[in-house]
């Protein structure tokens, strides 16, 4: 007679298989089975990272250094530019190659926040509008949050294969979280009695939602995308094990290799470039009170452009005060 194994209360996990491993072989090879209808949404993100990529690095460094040292003296402040353009400085200097790589990370984590962006602010709407809806999604946000970053990695790579597009779609999976939290947060966080003054005089809900609630939920908004943005260029890094080009791949040769030169550059690199983002992204998020109670476009290069070229105020033109009256 075989040995059957008993149930054994003391230690009860050891005689109880689920099969867990089983089935998880199976969906690998249905994924094997059925990469075709992948590859559609593979080609979608590839042309998205390619064409962002291309652009990046077609113009020259010292162009997009100025470039983006004015995105965030518009975006933050003449102070921030400054920080911009120096950490940008250091970058170019680390290494002949290091700008190259710094941008294609860059063009990875602005396609992932893209997507994220696109994804996440109607989910976090949907989430801030509807009680139920919010509940569903909590425990997934949970998870998806929870879950280690390396755990991503084995079903994209089994359903879509290595590559830039596998590191763009684990970056979206990884960041999203947080966009759709902060944006329910921020929505929920209105006054109600702005919604209730805006209700009173006819408003609509849909110019409710886009012309106060929206307005009113930006900076807390911007705060997700910001926390996206740094999520973002995280698991671009750990996304280089499945051949996700860059600075984190640069890191992981240099890993490979020993080689301390190289991982301290590409190491620097990212820091960098993870200060400049972050830089740029939290002066997005500045409320009109820290603005001065001004417009986005009456400071920075476009308010100094407008205040050039337009209409200067003129004193009172002769021939007004020839015909003025004199004082008594």
């Amino acid at each position: 007679m075989e040995n059957e194994e008993t149930f054994n209360w003391l230690d009860p996990f050891s005689s109880v298989d689920l099969g867990i491993a089983d089935s998880a072989d199976g969906v690998k090879q249905w994924a094997i089975s059925n990469r075709d209808v992948i590859q559609p949404i593979k080609q979608v993100f590839n042309e998205l990272v390619v064409a962002i990529d291309t652009s990046l690095n077609a113009v020259p460094p010292t162009l997009m250094l100025i470039l983006l040292v004015l995105i965030a003296w518009q975006a933050a402040g003449s102070r921030t530019a400054i920080i911009v353009g120096v950490a940008l400085t250091c970058l170019g200097l680390l290494s002949p190659d290091a700008w190259g790589l710094a941008m294609t990370t860059l063009a990875i984590v602005i396609a992932a926040v893209v997507v994220c962006f696109v994804i996440g602010l109607p989910l976090g709407i949907l989430a801030a509008k509807n009680d139920t809806f919010e509940k569903m999604l909590r425990p997934v946000l949970d998870t998806m949050q929870t879950i280690p970053a390396f755990v991503y990695l084995v079903p994209v790579v089994m359903l879509v294969g290595i590559g830039n597009v596998s590191g763009v779609i684990v970056t979206i999976i990884f960041a999203l979280p947080p966009l759709i939290r902060l944006t329910s947060l921020g929505i929920r966080g209105v006054n109600p009695s702005v919604v209730e003054a805006a209700r009173a005089f006819g408003a609509s809900p849909r110019q409710i939602l886009f012309k106060v609630e929206l307005p009113l939920a930006t900076p807390t908004i911007l705060a997700g995308v910001n926390q996206t943005i740094m999520l973002s260029l995280s698991m671009v890094v750990i996304a280089s094990m499945i051949s996700v080009k860059g600075l984190g791949n640069e890191v992981l040769r240099a890993m490979g290799r020993l080689d301390a030169g190289k991982a301290i550059v590409g190491g620097l690199g990212i820091v960098i470039l993870a200060i400049v983002l972050d830089r740029i992204s939290q002066g997005m998020g500045q409320s009109g009170r820290e603005r001065g109670h001004r417009h986005w476009w009456q400071g920075g290069p476009v308010g100094l452009a407008l205040r050039m070229t337009g209409p200067k105020n003129e004193t009172t033109p002769p021939a007004a005060q020839a015909t003025a009256k004199p004082e008594t």
